[in-house]
């Protein structure tokens, strides 16, 4: 009797789009499955992976840089291999790319694992439907993206209009037709449509993707998924190889800086570095440790363009109180921004009090 394979499902989108807030819905909404997690982040400290921390079964955190390029074949097979583990009785796995990197390099690694216990279970690609207009005008080559993917999640439009969402739809249809697409709000995602307990066994065919329109559409139509876009115009066929010339990559274009402190920030500060942060700087993340008022709360920081939000959760009983934060932009000048964030460090002696941490509070949701 064959084994029954574990579906690999591949989560995409640009820089912010709200991947990781989606993971984390799915993880709470999944509690009968067991999810292994691989989280890809861009910089050296793995902010996603913290966002998932305590959520999944097993997780593999993946530092500094994109998947497609610093993982091949062989390394991706090793991950795999630790989270197919039959001991481990994984359900499904879930690949959080990061918000750089290309869908089609990630699809032609899974395609080629010699893994025999996995099967390739489609491309989810996320989409942040008050910033796309604007950022695929810079980056044009996120239409491949979302032709390469097998469902597609419009997040964010509790952002914007009615109007502005129908013609969002609209041109992610002319982009991708017939692609199913899913709108949410705060990367809420029924896990019905990711998770799939059938097997998906197709004679003659070793990997076949789960067919997402079947179940958006609650309808056997046939459903048969895109072949991924692995002969799209993009990586070479062997994939993100030594000597591969990544100039047209998404991070190709990016720097990210990183930003530690173990002592605790002046919100007021803070606030002021993150109103006047430099045009290039397109996305911040991270967690926060303030002095005084904010003290007893860890402050989780998702800025994207001109987008900002603090989410406030008390701080876990012995864990380290630090500041720890990444920036990702183009054309930034690390020196000065690092020096900012150091000036934000509060002095020992220095008085914060509630009305210090106004400016923060303005940027926190009523529901957190």
């Amino acid at each position: 009797m064959a084994t029954q394979r574990i579906p690999v499902i591949l989560v995409t989108g640009f820089l912010g789009s709200g991947k990781t807030t989606m993971l984390n819905h799915l993880m709470r909404d999944s509690s009968d499955t067991r999810i292994g997690v691989i989280v890809n982040d861009f910089g050296s400290i793995n902010i996603d992976a913290m966002a998932v921390a305590g959520q999944v079964d097993s997780m593999i955190p993946i530092e500094n840089g994109c998947l497609c390029c610093a993982a091949d074949a062989s390394e991706m097979d090793e991950m795999l291999e630790r989270l197919t583990d039959p001991e481990l009785r994984i359900d499904v796995v879930v690949i959080e790319a990061s918000g750089l990197a290309e869908p089609q390099s990630m699809i032609r690694a899974l395609l080629s694992s010699a893994n025999e216990r996995i099967v390739y279970g489609g491309l989810v690609e996320v989409v942040d439907a008050a910033e796309f207009p604007d950022t695929r005008i810079r980056h044009p080559e996120l239409d491949r993206h979302l032709r390469a993917a097998d469902l597609i999640v419009l997040n964010k439009t509790d952002r914007i209009s009615e109007d502005e969402r129908r013609r969002l739809l609209e041109t992610i249809e002319e982009i991708a037709p017939g692609v199913p697409v899913l709108t949410a709000a705060h990367g809420r995602v029924d896990a019905a449509l990711l998770i799939d307990h059938r097997p998906r066994e197709t004679s003659g065919e070793r990997f076949r993707q789960l067919s997402f329109a079947d179940v958006y559409a609650d309808d056997a139509s046939d459903g048969e998924a895109a072949d991924g876009g692995c002969a799209a115009d993009g990586c070479p066929a062997d994939g993100c190889a030594d000597g591969h010339d990544h100039g047209h990559h998404l991070h190709a274009a990016y720097e990210s800086v990183e930003f530690t402190s173990a002592e605790p920030l002046h919100p007021r500060r803070l606030m002021e570095f993150l109103d006047s942060r430099p045009a290039g700087l397109y996305r911040a993340k991270g967690f926060l440790h303030f002095a005084g008022a904010g003290a007893e709360h860890r402050f989780g920081l998702h800025a994207v363009g001109s987008y900002l939000r603090f989410q406030p959760s008390p701080w876990e009983r012995d864990a380290p109180r630090t500041t720890q934060l990444v920036l990702i932009g183009t054309g930034i000048d690390a020196e000065t921004l690092t020096k900012r964030l150091v000036e934000c460090v509060a002095a020992a002696d220095e008085e914060v009090d509630e009305t210090h941490m106004m400016g923060v509070l303005r940027y926190v949701d009523e529901a957190d």
